[in-house]
Formats: C-alpha cells, sequence, structure tokens
C-alpha cells in the first residue's frame, strides 16, 4: 500500500483537455548553440506517462523558433531539441504566450546552460523551483559522497556522523521547501510539477530524502481540487488515487498499524539473547527497521539518534530491528553510527520473520507504540519523530 500513491506520483506530470478550436498556447524565442535541426513542444500526459509531441518547427539560423498548441487547461509541456533526452526548458501553459531564450552549453550541446523564460509566472516559479531544488540535492550528494570517503579511510566517527547529520538536516529542509512552495500554488499543472519532482528524486536511495507519505499527497490533491474546482484532469486523477488508495487497502487487509495492537516477536539481540517487543510494554517504543547496506537508513540514523538522546530519559526507547546478513557488516553500524539502544536481528535479510507480521516492503520504516503496545504513528522521518515524540511525551 506504501507504494500506490508513491508510484503514481513519480510518473505524475499531467492530464490534458483540450479543445481544438479554442485559443492557442504559443511558445516562440530563440535557442543559441543548437546542433539539432528542429525543435518540439511537447505534452506530458499522465495517460502514456511520456511526453506526446504536439508541434514542431525548424530552427533558424539563429535558432528561432515558433510552436504551438490549443490552450485547454493548466498542464506542463517540454521543448526538446531534436532527439535530445534533456529538455531544453520546461513550462506551464498559465498565460496564453511565452517566449524562451535559451542557450546551449558548449561542453555538451545536449543541456542548456542558461534560459530565461518571459510572460509565463508559473514557468518561472516552476525553472526557480527546480534550481533551488537541485542546488540543495548536489550538497546532500557531496556530503553523503564524504562521509563514505572518510568511513573508507577509517576517519573518526565524529566527522562522519557530522556529515551524515548535515546530508539528513538538508533532506529533511528539502522536503519542508518542497511543501512550502507546493502550498503556495494555487496552479494545478505547477503543483503537481513540485510534487511528481520531489516524490521521484526520493525514489533514488542514495538521496536520503524522506518520501511525502500518502496522507500528505492525498491533502495536497484535494487542496488543489479545491484551488482548480474546474480542472477536469485533476478531477480524474483525484478519483484514480482515491479508488488505487482503496484497493490496496484491501488487498493489504488494512496493513496500516495505526491504532492496532503491534504485532509480538522474538529476536536475538546482538549477543543471541532472545529479545521480545513485548517485553517493552510499558515505554514509548520506536521499533526501527533499518539495515547497515541501507544508504537511506544511514542517512536517517542520525535523526533517530538525536529523537533518542532527547527523550531516552521521558519513557522511551528504541527497538532496532535489522535487515542484515552479515553480522559483523551489521555490528560496524551499529558502532560507526552509534546506536546506543537494543538491537535485534535474525540475520536473514528480507526473509526475516517481522516482514510478514508487518507487511513493509521497503526501509528505513518505523512504527511507533505507546506503553500498551499500540501503534500510534508509522513511517516517521526526519524532523517529523522527533516533533510527534514532542506531541505525545510531556
Amino acid at each position: 500500500m506504501k507504494k500506490v500513491l508513491f508510484t503514481v506520483l513519480v510518473t505524475i506530470l499531467f492530464f490534458s483537455c483540450k479543445d481544438e478550436g479554442g485559443e492557442r498556447f504559443k511558445v516562440s524565442g530563440k535557442i543559441q548553440n543548437a546542433e539539432g535541426k528542429m525543435v518540439y513542444l511537447e505534452e506530458i500526459s499522465i495517460g502514456t506517462m511520456r511526453p506526446v509531441t504536439v508541434d514542431t518547427a525548424a530552427l533558424g539560423a539563429d535558432g528561432r523558433f515558433s510552436l504551438s498548441s490549443p490552450m485547454g487547461e493548466a498542464a506542463s509541456y517540454n521543448i526538446r531539441v531534436d532527439e535530445n533526452d534533456y529538455p531544453v526548458a520546461s513550462l506551464i501553459n498559465d498565460k496564453p504566450s511565452v517566449e524562451l531564450d535559451a542557450t546551449m552549453s558548449k561542453e555538451n550541446k545536449m543541456f542548456p546552460e542558461k534560459y530565461e523564460v518571459k510572460g509565463s509566472p508559473a514557468s518561472q516559479t516552476m525553472k526557480e523551483f527546480m534550481k533551488a531544488f537541485n542546488d540543495k540535492l548536489k550538497s546532500i550528494f557531496d556530503a553523503t559522497r564524504e562521509a563514505d570517503s572518510l568511513r573508507s579511510i577509517v576517519a573518526k566517527d565524529s566527522l562522519i556522523n557530522l556529515k551524515a547529520q548535515f546530508a539528513a538536516t538538508t533532506a529533511r529542509e528539502l522536503k519542508e521547501y518542497t511543501l512550502a512552495e507546493i502550498k503556495k500554488s494555487k496552479n494545478a499543472a505547477l503543483t503537481l510539477f513540485e510534487l511528481g519532482y520531489y516524490q521521484s528524486s526520493a525514489n533514488n536511495p542514495n538521496t536520503g530524502l524522506p518520501p511525502i507519505d500518502n496522507s500528505e499527497v492525498m491533502a495536497i490533491i484535494n487542496n488543489a481540487v479545491k484551488d482548480n474546482p474546474d480542472h477536469i484532469s485533476l478531477a480524474g486523477l483525484k478519483k484514480n488515487l482515491d479508488a488505487q488508495t482503496q484497493s490496496a487497502q484491501a488487498a493489504a487487509g488494512g496493513a496500516n498499524w495505526v491504532g492496532k495492537a503491534a504485532p509480538d516477536f522474538t529476536l536475538p539481540d546482538v549477543n543471541g539473547k532472545p529479545v521480545s517487543l513485548n517485553s517493552f510494554k510499558g515505554k514509548y517504543v520506536l521499533v526501527d527497521f533499518w539495515a547497515s547496506w541501507c544508504r537511506p537508513c544511514r542517512v536517517e540514523n542520525p535523526n533517530v539518534v538525536n529523537a533518542y538522546n532527547r527523550f531516552k530519559d521521558k519513557n522511551f526507547t528504541i527497538l532496532g530491528v535489522s535487515l542484515d546478513e552479515d553480522k559483523n557488516a551489521w555490528l560496524d553500524a551499529i558502532k560507526k553510527d552509534q546506536l546506543a539502544w537494543t538491537q535485534v536481528s535474525d540475520l536473514k535479510q528480507w526473509q526475516s520473520m517481522v516482514i510478514p507480521l508487518y507487511q513493509f516492503d521497503g526501509i528505513p520504516y518505523n512504527v511507533l507504540l505507546d506503553p500498551q503496545g499500540n501503534v500510534i504513528a508509522e513511517s516517521l522521518r526526519g524532523a517529523e519523530l522527533e516533533a510527534k515524540l514532542a506531541e505525545i511525551i510531556k
């Protein structure tokens, strides 16, 4: 169930509903330093989940072009030169006429060195969002790479953790930035672009980005429908997502654990001593499913450490459940990431007994239990974890 909205929204760009006889969306301008001969206007349709060419034109000797398509409702478009995989620019049809001035890179003419958009506030906002997003994402990659390099030369754990903490903090900030930008948007196409752009990046385990969860996604879609009541395609998307969510819940037998008793299990700790989940009753417990080989887990671990240190003296603890197979790698990760709470594992990776019990299909994953052993939250990551603990533990 957890992947239903995520999978749909990774590929979300937009529906299109056009009136062939009405107003036209016109894009004109200049693309300098391009090797191609033809320029394409592509609408990105959720119907096929791939770009659809709606107009073509020859590039003039000076790089000038002019393209158009029926205006329709709010949608996203690419400007692409010949068979290049990377678009020159992405646009939104919030205004009937848009001007594009782009210069292709001299080193790699598949990529734009820069581009300017005039006449379309939504397209300009989209451009600024992508620039800010990609700058933050680069800083996450750089910090993660530095942490990996430090591990390879057996650097001090404190320095490695500092780099990992920076990456985790930046990932959390990037999610917060995206949600803030989505909240500001009143254009259906821009809203869905920003949501899909983030979710596709969160799908890459190397980013360490916490995905926008299903409840947040549906809240975004519902707000977009409220702001765009006449957007037929958006209404259709909401109907489709509602149906898929209900279908997934039925197929999973209602695998959402909130409000239910957490299934008990017993697994050996690092010394081989059996430890049962029920033995932690009387405390708030975060059951944290992770593995040493899981990069997003390792990036998230500093956040879990911070939460543990803040609340460990307030009737709160953590039970780490590893999906490792190599015991030495597991123990080494516990030491390096400074995980000071109880850790258990049957060292069977995805064949672990906890998988069918909790019905999750990706890590990091966690459930938060109250002192009676009932689940009160799940899939808490980044700032969400500390915020939830601060809410319930006084």
